[in-house]
């Protein structure tokens, strides 16, 4: 037996075994529940704690299961364009997008069923508390789980049976895939909203009105806006990543110019979601307020103010890293070098936001420090640590980065249309118009209160989405058809970009940790916030230093775990020829790649 055999077998059996686990815990009948509530409320977890344990694992199931979830998304969208478009390139593009995706699947069901053995042992309390309100979910939870399960084996090895003339078919089952997928990241966002921001329950924290009252909190439909577009930016950053590992170890200019190409993919889908993500944070952070204030100013003034000033290193890593990657990527585009004047200011741009996003409001002085000074607050620096600064400089870093894809996008392309010097002063001036919005909101927001202040980013949001809109729906239109320069040269971008897309990897990972913990740490004592108390001897929240050691491990855990899958991905295709594996090099000429 080939060892890529036993992974698909045990593939099956791993998620089998997941699903029949979960199975029997959903079916424990009444007695075994009333005798659940009659146990310890806690117990300790050997060595690590429960806390501990429960929070690598838990951490590891979502970055496994953000990875299953974002990825299907876009390799169904990418089959879809194969199918109209006849190309073959993008259908294999899509499967090795779904093969990742299979090969993670049993490592995300595993460590779901060993999250729920975690809970049911050791907080029974939290865990029967939790089923006394949403029980009736779990079974379609459960159910969820199988069609997926099943859809997505149907669609990865129906793939060549249902070509040709059934293609639609089997387009069919990766959309209705994304849907069960979704539908399960829905369910199970209910079970964690309801725990920051409870309702449908009455004083006692008794279950009234139903268990669509508990489902439908206040921060339900933020989160799940901001994990589906989170989770399409983790599985393009993963991708990418992966067509990073094979490029390194590739031993052809084939396979180079083929996974270059899946990196570029992979990164513009991480990009194109990566662009809006802040504005669904802002709309999960004001609902969060809207809430409890005394949760968000816990999350945004307090203790946990400095946990916003890593997150805005790792945001500006992101900004830089792929607006690098994109300058890179134009060396292999005959034609580019007419845009290379149009780098070094966007560079200052996002240098400058970087710096301004990552000044904090107060700063960690001595008392003669804070003498010198005035006050714990820099005379000068200061000013940039407010919501004013930040948001205009998010905004801008997100116009730069969406006008460096717009010059990649152009770059071996030359328009021939009549119009073409009024279609791009249109869209100059769309570019002018939203920076002076948001600069003039941004200083504005200084001389308001709050409450005005932060009415004030929507109108920043609106601005830079409708520039990029307006934008698009020009250049579209503008370059088709367009005069090539030449052809990409795909496998020939410098070796060390590869290195970008895997760092933009880990740093990804690693945010998506932080936001879970400031997500999770803004409950503080509270298992259900204000209704049922952690009465644990964990209950205090964790410093952030040891909570960015515990993120770390975990990240560098998930990683060892992905390089094993990426390994196996590659095992499998040595010495085999298949329909997939090994498909023409994605070279194209006029560069038509790049409307993707």
């Amino acid at each position: 037996m080939s060892i890529v055999t036993a992974a698909r077998r045990s593939a099956y059996a791993g998620v089998l075994l997941a699903a029949v686990l979960t199975l029997v815990f959903l079916a424990l009948p009444a007695e075994a529940q009333q005798a659940a509530a009659r146990e310890p409320a806690y117990r300790a977890f050997p060595l690590l704690g429960s806390r501990l344990a429960v929070w690598a694992v838990a951490q590891l199931h979502l970055n496994f299961a953000a990875f299953i979830l974002g990825v299907p998304i876009f390799a169904v969208i990418i089959e879809i364009i194969g199918w109209r478009t006849r190309d073959a390139r993008y259908d294999w593009l899509s499967h090795e997008f779904v093969k990742l995706t299979f090969a993670a699947f049993s490592t995300t069901a595993l460590l779901g069923a060993f999250l729920l053995f975690l809970f049911v042992g050791y907080y029974p309390k939290f865990w029967t508390y939790m089923s006394s309100i949403f029980f009736p979910t779990y079974w379609v939870y459960a159910l969820l789980f199988f069609a997926e399960t099943f859809t997505v084996y149907l669609w990865y090895y129906g793939w060549d049976w249902l070509s040709g003339s059934r293609k639609w078919i089997h387009v069919s089952l990766g959309v209705l895939s994304n849907l069960f997928g979704t539908a399960i990241l829905v369910v199970a966002n209910s079970w964690v909203t309801f725990m920051m921001s409870p309702s449908g329950i009455d004083d006692s924290g008794a279950l009234k009105g139903g268990v669509w009252a508990a489902i439908h909190n206040p921060t339900w439909i933020p989160i799940n806006i901001h994990r589906l577009i989170a989770n399409i930016v983790f599985g393009g950053t993963i991708a990418g990543a992966y067509a990073a590992f094979r490029f390194l170890s590739a031993k052809t200019d084939e396979e180079r110019a083929r996974y270059d190409w899946m990196g570029y993919i992979g990164n513009f889908v991480a990009l194109s979601a990566f662009i809006v993500l802040p504005f669904a944070g802002y709309y999960l952070g004001r609902e969060i307020y809207a809430f409890n204030q005394t949760m968000g100013i816990t999350m945004m003034g307090g203790f946990m103010s400095w946990l916003w000033i890593i997150q805005a290193i790792l945001i500006g890593i992101l900004f830089l890293g792929s607006n690098y990657y994109l300058w890179l990527g134009m060396e292999r585009i005959p034609g580019a070098e007419r845009y290379r004047k149009y780098v070094p200011p966007m560079l200052i741009i996002l240098t400058v936001g970087f710096m301004v996003w990552a000044t904090p409001r107060s700063m960690v002085v001595t008392l003669d420090e804070a003498r010198a000074m005035g006050g714990t607050h820099h005379p000068l620096l200061g000013f940039f640590g407010v919501m004013s600064a930040k948001n205009t400089v998010v905004n801008l870093m997100i116009l730069t980065t969406f006008l460096s894809y717009i010059l990649y996008r152009r770059a071996n392309r030359i328009s021939t249309r009549s119009w073409v010097r009024t279609g791009m002063a249109i869209q100059w001036a769309a570019f002018a118009v939203a920076a002076v919005v948001v600069v003039f909101y941004g200083v504005y927001g200084y001389f308001v209160e709050s409450i005005v202040r932060i009415g004030f980013s929507v109108y920043q949001v609106v601005a830079v989405l409708a520039a990029i809109v307006v934008v698009m729906a020009i250049d579209v239109p503008l370059f088709k058809g367009a005069r090539s320069t030449g052809t990409i040269r795909w496998g020939t971008i410098a070796p060390h970009s590869q290195y970008v897309l895997i760092l933009l990897a880990v740093t990804f990972t690693w945010l998506m940790g932080l936001m879970g913990f400031a997500r999770s740490g803004i409950r503080q004592h509270w298992h259900v916030y204000g209704v049922l108390r952690d009465t644990s001897v964990d209950a205090a929240t964790p410093a952030l230093g040891y909570a960015a050691n515990v993120i770390t491990s975990v990240t560098l855990v998930f990683f060892a775990l992905v390089m094993f899958i990426f390994w196996i991905g590659g095992l499998g295709e040595k010495g085999k020829e298949t329909a997939h594996g090994h498909a023409p090099a994605p070279v194209l000429a006029g560069g038509s790649d790049q409307d993707v």
